[in-house]
């Protein structure tokens, strides 16, 4: 490559990130809220990731000398019954509960794609035998059909994981196969099978990339969901088990006991439970905006 060439390389990279840097902001300015909750989920991610930096004591240490802290320089939020730092048992729930959020959500929409997929795709006794057991799935609500899977698999992250992604599994099939059924007809479709490509290969190649837009938005929005489920399970029970901090748990040990003498142990987890949640329905409501194109100006 000659100098000339590489400089105009290095030009349109350039005003390709310009570019690309404009649209962010011009969509950032034509979804206030959808930008405000990405803000607050990437307030979450990265405190996550950096649990171990920005906590300022092990969230599993007991301190029975600090019981019922009220907050202080010392404990920016307090501490619990145990004397354990509330702050810090919040900065690792963050990350328990999005490792519970993301991991359902990607194992509940991964099976739904391939069923909802094979179900519009195929058609016949696979769409019929798929369908009916979508309506038995879906016949119970999300938070139901999850404390039965949680109470059956035992407590734990990689049980409340399995626990909550089988109810998600109905809604993102249904959405692929109604996508895949109108993508099927398409004529791209009908050219892939006129030069004879298999019909795996023109499910996976062609139509499969065609339903990613809204199956993006539908995870986004039951990211939310799975957070909030996550937190009811623990706060019955049966989500993750002691000592390791969650934002369920946390409010089920000192909701009823300590809401009048030390409700910071409220407080705090709710407000983080409500961010989180908050956050991710935003910015799912501008991402569908911004992708459905029957949702544009």
């Amino acid at each position: 490559m000659s100098a000339i060439e590489y400089e105009t390389e290095l030009r349109r990279a350039g005003v390709g990130a310009t570019q690309g840097w404009r649209r962010a902001f011009y969509l950032a300015q034509r979804h206030v809220l959808g930008a405000a909750g990405l803000i607050i989920m990437s307030v979450f991610v990265l405190t996550a990731v950096f649990a171990d930096f920005l906590a300022r004591f092990d969230p599993l240490t007991v301190d029975s000398a600090h019981a019922l802290a009220g907050p202080s320089w010392q404990h920016w939020m307090g501490t619990d019954s145990f004397g354990r730092d509330v702050f810090s048992r919040i900065i690792h729930g963050a990350r328990i509960s999005l490792a519970v959020g993301i991991g359902s959500t990607a194992l509940g929409s991964s099976i739904g794609v391939i069923v909802g997929l094979a179900s519009g795709y195929l058609s016949g006794w696979v769409d019929l035998m798929f369908q009916r057991i979508t309506d038995v799935l879906q016949a119970l609500p999300l938070l139901v059909l999850a404390l039965v899977m949680t109470a059956a698999l035992g407590p734990s992250l990689p049980n409340v994981i399995i626990a909550i992604a089988i109810p998600l599994i109905p809604t993102v099939s249904r959405v692929i196969r109604a996508n895949t059924l109108a993508l099927r007809e398409q004529p791209f479709v009908e050219a892939a099978k006129s030069i004879g490509m298999s019909e795996m290969r023109i499910a996976l190649r062609h139509v499969l990339p065609n339903t990613m837009a809204p199956l993006i938005v539908l995870a986004t929005a039951q990211l939310g969901s799975t957070i909030l489920t996550e937190a009811s399970l623990s706060f019955l029970g049966l989500g993750i088990p002691e000592p390791y901090p969650s934002w369920g748990r946390m409010l089920s040990e000192s909701a009823a006991e300590y809401i009048r003498t030390a409700p910071w142990l409220v407080i705090f987890p709710g407000v983080a439970i409500s961010l989180a949640v908050f956050g991710t329905n935003l910015f799912g409501d501008a991402l569908r905006d911004v992708l459905d194109p029957r949702q544009r100006g």
